[in-house]
């Protein structure tokens, strides 16, 4: 299992914006044949900061994930919107 962590920080008055796109990057991150999980967080402290976690079975569907129709538009959506680039951390399952 292939893990990343994605931290973002949004600027405030684009909070609401980057959520709905991000739902839809959701929606489709979920129908991927190799994707495991991909959840969105919400930080309850900073409502600016998300986690998304990413996790797929395999390198080759985490890196096809950066190839999908969906991701791309995403990313170009949301980049004007951070305060500072997004920060993807991997890591390797260990459980389950």
């Amino acid at each position: 299992m292939i893990v990343t962590c994605v931290h973002v920080d949004v600027k405030p008055e684009y909070v609401e914006d980057f959520i709905r796109a991000t739902r839809i990057n959701h929606q489709n991150s979920v129908a991927e044949p190799t994707n495991l999980r991909f959840d969105v967080l919400q930080s309850t402290d900073e409502p600016t900061k998300f986690l998304l976690y990413e996790a797929y079975a395999s390198e080759e569907g985490a890196a096809a994930h950066k190839q999908t129709e969906h991701y791309l538009t995403w990313r170009k959506a949301v980049e004007p919107w951070m305060a500072k680039p997004r920060q993807g951390v991997p890591y390797t399952g260990i459980a389950p």
